[in-house]
């Protein structure tokens, strides 16, 4: 029995502390889109962590050779997808064939049924509220697919074999599972930690200067349209207007900034949140049909959330705004919500078919003094953000270069 544990135990270990290191040189992240070079990346080492732990096998089944490496393969198709639980996979296959022995080839089939199952359930797993519940309930179709083949072709395997090899099977399998979503929690919690940092420096720096650059525009304004209304001089009648133009649009960056340190009469009270998005529908379809984009709504049901009304409506304008100047030519963006009672919160979803973004430019998103546009200062975007992390709410991006953007704002529901 103990000469049966131990290689486990090892087995244990190499896939516990690879998935810890890897997270440092990788860090796991919720629902992003992988490039195929980051994919065949995470294909790579997910071998190697498979090959580590068929190199400590059990080694008193005869020609057997029973390790965890099926757990990788799970793993690594499930989170990452297809091509990298590919390329995992048929590694795999091959060092098994290489390995050789009378049931090499039950060795492989047993990895690509690890293969197959997470296939078929990646689509759902990625996307369900409670995965702990899929990872159970695939972890134990697996399982018995498992138990089912090696029941069919080795005979010889005792009752106490099953017991401690599928018991551990499964606890590692969870094990691993729980650790992997620790990680993209803590990874998830740092990135909020370092933003929400960026954005208390801003807010400092806004309010201490703000205010002493306001008030000589506001002279300047003054006189240019004093001089503008009294003066014969023709140049300066013809570059009036855009003196003050550009002299508003300094003033409105300067607003920006103000409002970013301290948003004036925040009051975080129920609101309807049907009746907001109506609004902001009704009031950004105008310039959708300008830009020759449609803007669908999908109405599904109603609910109440915790927030400023007036404040919710300026940042979901300002990101339903975005999406339609993300579009070149034709196109749409697609509102929708979904509650989740469980969770106690309401997530907003904002999709555009625009030019979409690159993992960089993503990573950039409402930070200080970024933006994608030709014109323009990235206040909106930081606002925005600013504004629903105010209201107990979050805000997460996902995009893909030429496929378009999706936004979703998580706000707490009303108990």
């Amino acid at each position: 029995m103990l000469l049966m544990i131990k290689p486990l135990i090892v087995n244990i270990t190499i896939l516990l502390s690879l998935t810890f290191n890897a997270n440092l040189f990788f860090p796991f992240r919720e629902r992003i889109i992988l490039t195929l070079r980051q994919q065949v990346v995470y294909g790579l080492v997910s071998a190697f962590a498979a090959a580590l732990c068929m190199f400590y096998p059990i080694e008193t089944l005869g020609e057997t050779n029973f390790d965890f490496r099926m757990i990788v393969i799970l793993i690594v198709t499930l989170y990452v997808g297809w091509i990298a639980g590919g390329i995992c996979t048929a590694i795999v296959v091959i060092m098994r064939l290489l390995i050789g022995g009378s049931f090499a080839w039950i060795g492989v089939l047993v990895s690509l049924v690890a293969f197959a199952v997470a296939l078929l359930f990646r689509p759902v797993y990625m996307k369900a509220q409670h995965k702990w519940m899929y990872a159970i309930v695939i972890a134990v179709l697996y399982s018995f697919f498992y138990f089912t083949i090696i029941v069919q072709t080795v005979s010889f395997l005792s009752v106490d074999f099953y017991l401690v090899y599928f018991a551990m099977f499964l606890l590692t399998y969870m094990m691993v599972y729980f650790l992997i979503e620790r990680l993209i929690m803590y990874n998830h919690q740092f990135d909020e930690m370092v933003y929400v940092d960026k954005l208390t420096m801003v807010s400092e720096m806004a309010a201490s200067f703000a205010h002493e650059i306001r008030n000589p525009i506001t002279t300047v304004r003054g006189f240019i349209q004093l001089l503008q209304t009294s003066t014969k001089d023709e140049q300066l009648q013809q570059f009036a207007p855009l003196i003050l133009e550009e002299l508003d649009r300094a003033n409105k960056i300067i607003t920006d900034y103000l409002q970013l340190a301290k948003p004036n009469d925040f009051r975080v009270r129920p609101i309807d949140l049907h009746h907001v998005l109506r609004d902001c529908v009704q009031l950004i379809q105008p310039l959708g049909a300008f830009a020759n984009v449609a803007v669908e709504w999908d109405r599904h049901g109603e609910c109440r959330v915790l927030g400023d009304e007036q404040y919710l409506k300026q940042s979901l304008l300002n990101i339903m705004k975005n999406a339609i100047e993300a579009i070149e030519g034709s196109g749409v963006v697609k509102i929708s919500t979904e509650a989740h009672s469980q969770r106690n919160v309401v997530k907003v979803i904002i999709e555009d078919n625009g030019k979409g973004m690159t993992e960089e430019e993503l990573k950039k998103i409402g930070l200080p003094y970024y933006t994608t546009k030709s014109k323009g200062t990235g206040l909106g975007s930081m606002i925005s953000n600013r504004l629903i992390r105010e209201m107990g709410g979050t805000i997460h991006y996902t995009s893909q270069l030429g496929k378009g953007t999706r936004v979703e704002i998580t706000l707490p529901l009303v108990k």
